[in-house]
């Protein structure tokens, strides 16, 4: 997966188009990440022995990655990540201006 844990995304496609964050879980198995600030539903709690009233609470949703790209560090629009070789580690490169990601 391309993605990882810390990286600035920007949303592509879906209700949430151009919002941009950064991804707080991957969730590799699934090809979802889970975005600050993006896929936000309300969750409505019924009124139990704890709780006197019932609650809306406001939970974030995983998103495929299909529908995120990672944003170029240098000039922050979203592009495309390739990988390469250096010293036997594997680094992960901008498509559009070559800067490390």
């Amino acid at each position: 997966m391309k993605i990882k844990k810390g990286d600035n995304v920007i949303v592509i496609s879906g209700k949430d188009k151009g919002k941009t964050g950064a991804v707080v879980r991957a969730f590799p198995k699934e090809n979802r990440v889970l975005v600050e600030g993006v896929n936000i539903k309300f969750i409505h709690k019924k009124p139990g022995k704890n709780i006197q009233k019932g609650q809306k609470i406001e939970k974030a949703l995983p998103v495929h990655i299909s529908n995120v790209m990672i944003v170029d560090p240098k000039t922050k629009k979203p592009t495309r990540v390739k990988f390469s070789m250096e010293k036997g580690k594997k680094l992960r490169i901008s498509s559009k201006s070559g800067t490390k990601i």
